[in-house]
């Protein structure tokens, strides 16, 4: 699968590196234990079987629309298959748009079977991860919040990336010349 990623702004990104560390600190499930090089915040907006030129070419213009401010609204958890402990992002009109473009470009070239129904418009809660697991309830504790920094009330989203999760290879996607 491809995925279809926003990287934050430098200090926005240290101060979600700092909630990581603190989580790890504190013995519970955090984005820290994950040492990849590849491992950075981010947000996701899709994942795909393959970036196909059709894909890509709709990329493109959503990477020239960046950067993109977004305001953070505070801690969010999530009971899927994982239990993920997140900052929540305001979806706004500007983020809604250009999620659904994102969206448009990976279902125009895409098998929809292959597609998180998760990602939709209107399913989708963007969000910035801090940590998951798959133990159910993992941040059921109401303290948990307290250990974390304040979140970045104002984060830009600068570069539209793909993660190759069968390489674990990175991609930044290009604007058009």
């Amino acid at each position: 699968m491809r995925t279809v990623e926003l990287l934050l702004d430098e200090t926005a990104e240290q101060v979600v590196r700092e909630a990581w560390r603190r989580l790890a600190d504190a013995g519970l499930p955090s984005q820290a234990r994950h040492r990849s090089p590849t491992n950075s915040p981010h947000v996701t907006l899709a994942a795909c079987p393959e970036l196909t030129a059709p894909i890509r070419w709709e990329l493109a213009e959503v990477a020239a629309t960046l950067p993109l401010p977004v305001r953070c609204t505070g801690v969010v958890r999530f009971e899927r298959p994982t239990s993920v402990l997140a900052w929540a992002l305001d979806l706004d009109s500007a983020l809604a748009g250009l999620h659904r473009r994102v969206w448009e470009a990976v279902v125009s070239d895409s098998p929809p079977e292959t597609l998180n129904p998760l990602h939709e418009p209107g399913r989708w809660a963007p969000h910035i991860t801090l940590g998951r697991t798959r133990r159910a309830g993992a941040f059921a504790d109401r303290r948990i919040p307290d250990l974390l920094p304040a979140p970045p009330l104002s984060i830009r989203l600068t570069i539209l990336r793909s993660y190759d999760t069968r390489t674990g290879t990175l991609e930044v996607l290009q604007p058009r010349p």
